[in-house]
């Protein structure tokens, strides 16, 4: 009984003592693991603030872009004409707000030469001081009412211009930047998974030697944690580029709204103004990227009214959607790139006048909204290869990028069931299909 107890005793030495080996194999295993995912953490961490805040700078800039120049001129206008006294109007307001921004926007960018045009900007704010203290001792006099306008029309219309354009500068070099950070940001998070893979295949060897279902209870966490986290990278591409502003639409439409001040058309200025307006605040819409049907129509119905004071000779619109969809969901500016094909490709290569309608349907396990124009149309070659383009995981036509770019998003955020399906007829024009669920705004919220 003696040396059965002694051999008891050792057996359970031994087995303790191989649990304690296998213990510390595994910390010593893990422990590198742990070191490196800290470490790659912290670095996707500190990226991801970095872009937080160069986007948050690009979106302050845009805002300030946007609202100044048209806020700040028709204020110095109505204190000219005596609507509005310079005590009691907005344009100190005005003045301050647009430092705030500017210091705002030092903090944030750290190129060399977009602190030069910050600086230049805080030179014309000072400027506009300048310009609006000469407007208030004109008006001191009975007969400088001519030589206010003048100064608005020469020296404050000019800079607000100047500043306008040094902000929509800033805006693209930023941009620039933004881009330059999302490639190296793509090479770091590629070297992660590559290191990442090697620790993998040691882990599941080493593993493998102690049981068989040790491998896979370590490898479907990885492998879950990579798709979504490969999923949410392709996801927040998209949302990076549906955020950039068109520099080219909104000078357009600047033009168009000063040719029509310059005609004396207060009421399309006006329209202009308001629809233009309605357009930037859909498209930044406090940051959502899940929208319902009536708001993506709003921003629809806003850029088509600017297009069509432009246009005015060859494009015509209608959206004809009942209100029951309306709250259905929608990923935010999904009709508007489709109605801007329809315009651009359809529309302003044919000969006469063209029309774009919008209609829309419950088709039962489904909603369909249709863009619809009397354009040129397209060949069955070319339709041929826009679907397939839109089929694959990278289309080698930049030129449809715009509808691929729906496409994927409305995949990425309901499923593959759903997306755009795209019809022609060559002379006779173009339908485009988009497929969403019945998904209500309500849902999405809770």
């Amino acid at each position: 009984m003696g040396d059965e107890q002694v051999k008891s005793k050792k057996v359970r030495e031994g087995q303790s003592k191989l649990a304690n080996q296998i213990r510390i194999s595994y910390l010593l295993l893990l422990l590198p693991s742990i070191i490196f995912m800290v470490y790659a953490f912290y670095n996707l961490w500190k990226v991801n603030e970095r872009y937080d805040e160069m986007l948050g700078s690009v979106v302050a800039a845009s805002e300030f872009s946007l609202d100044f120049k048209e806020d700040f001129d028709y204020e110095t206008y109505l204190v000219i004409v005596g609507n509005v006294t310079l005590e009691n109007s907005k344009i100190p307001t005005y003045l301050s707000a647009a430092r705030k921004i500017v210091t705002r926007l030092e903090d944030y960018t750290d190129d060399g030469d977009n602190k030069k045009r910050l600086e230049s900007v805080a030179k014309y704010l000072d400027n506009l001081e300048v310009y609006i203290q000469r407007i208030q001792s004109n008006m001191e006099y009975d007969d400088r009412y001519e030589d206010n306008i003048t100064i608005w029309e020469n020296d404050v219309q000019i800079v607000t211009s100047l500043i306008q354009e040094t902000i929509n500068e800033y805006v693209y070099y930023e941009n620039k930047q933004i881009q330059t950070a999302q490639i190296e940001a793509k090479k770091f998070y590629l070297d992660i998974v590559k290191i990442m893979g090697v620790i993998f295949v040691f882990m599941i060897l080493f593993v493998a030697l102690l049981s068989f279902w040790g491998p896979l209870w370590i490898t479907r966490p990885i492998e879950k944690q990579v798709k979504s986290e490969q999923k949410q990278l392709r996801k927040a591409e998209f949302e990076l580029l549906q955020a950039q502003i068109n520099p080219h639409f909104l000078y357009n439409t600047l033009d168009a709204i000063v040719w029509s001040a310059e005609a004396g058309n207060q009421k399309q200025v006006v329209s202009m103004v308001g629809s233009l307006s309605d357009f930037f605040r859909s498209s930044l819409n406090k940051g959502k990227e899940i929208v319902t049907i009536r708001e993506d129509l709003q921003h629809v119905r806003s850029y088509l009214e600017i297009q069509q004071i432009r246009y005015q000779d060859i494009l015509s619109y209608e959206i004809d959607v009942p209100e029951e969809i309306f709250d259905y969901t929608i990923p935010k500016i999904t009709v508007q790139p489709v109605v801007e094909n329809a315009l651009y490709h359809g529309i302003k290569n044919k000969r006469g006048g063209g029309k774009i309608i919008v209609t829309g349907g419950d088709l039962g396990e489904y909603i369909q909204l249709t863009v619809k124009d009397d354009g040129i149309g397209m060949s069955q070659e070319r339709l041929q290869k826009i679907r397939e383009s839109l089929a694959m995981e990278k289309p080698e036509d930049n030129t449809i990028y715009g509808l691929y770019n729906i496409n994927e998003r409305i995949k990425l955020s309901f499923g593959e069931e759903y997306g755009i399906g795209i019809d022609s007829t060559e002379g006779v024009g173009t339908i485009v299909n988009i497929r969403l669920p019945k998904i209500l705004t309500e849902i999405v919220k809770k």
